[in-house]
């Protein structure tokens, strides 16, 4: 599944489109597929694993999935759930997706402060949502779109790994400033992510997920799927401390 740091990297690659005018709509996607048609993108923009294609009256919404992939002004020879054309041929095309209308401002839709890569981004507020829920596991913690949303799996176990801490701590157990380490660092890795994806070396610098070794400790690393969310994890009994 794309995390945030990929979605961003579409955005600014469909930016093109902002005040172009949507000529044509296509693919086996359900949704009123007319209601896109002659609307002009005022804005292309992401929230998490969102992507959002924003007009006056109605706005697109794309969640690729575990399997979604996209395509700008070139095709794939598998079944399209939508298309966007715009004048002088060029095309927006998503695949393996979910879509789907969104008729409210998003700005009434969507909190920007929960976004990891966004500019409204408020760890404070992370903080007050953590504390809410002190019997959280940190593994299922930082997949909560509504506090980290744009974090998967991938930043989720990076993160633990790179702070030291076990993806079995309880959130309510965490030292005050571990806690606070853990939302800096949600935030920080992001950005990482998002660099190194841009340079094409992403995996190069993963030091846990999909790992067999620590890298600090040189024994095997641990590997399950834990937590209510049930996705991988990798970890070092060694040196990621387990809090309560």
């Amino acid at each position: 599944m794309p995390e945030g740091p990929s979605l961003v990297i579409l955005r600014e690659k469909a930016q093109v489109f902002e005040g172009r005018r949507i000529l044509r709509v296509e693919g086996n996607s359900k949704i009123d597929q007319g209601r896109l048609k002659g609307r002009t993108i005022t804005a292309i923009r992401t929230w998490g694993k969102h992507f959002l294609v924003e007009t006056p009256k109605v706005s697109l919404r794309i969640h690729l999935l575990m399997f979604g992939s996209y395509c700008i002004d070139e095709r794939k020879d598998k079944p399209l759930r939508i298309g966007l054309g715009f004048a002088g041929g060029r095309e927006l095309n998503f695949y393996s997706c979910a879509a789907r209308l969104v008729d409210e401002p998003l700005d009434l839709v969507y909190d920007w402060a929960a976004d990891v890569l966004s500019g409204q981004w408020d760890p404070e507020l992370a903080r007050k949502r953590l504390l809410l829920h002190p019997g959280t596991l940190a593994c299922d913690a930082l997949l909560d779109q509504s506090i980290f949303s744009g974090v998967g799996n991938i930043i989720k176990n990076e993160v633990l790994f790179r702070i030291r801490v076990h993806p079995l701590s309880r959130v309510g157990d965490l030292p005050p400033a571990k806690l606070r380490e853990l939302i800096r660092e949600a935030r920080q890795y992001s950005f990482d992510f998002l660099e190194w994806k841009k340079a094409f070396v992403l995996k190069k610098h993963w030091l846990a997920h999909t790992r067999r070794t620590c890298p600090r400790c040189h024994i095997p690393l641990r590997k399950g799927h834990l937590g209510v969310t049930d996705r991988r994890s990798f970890w070092c009994e060694n040196c990621q401390a387990r809090y309560g």
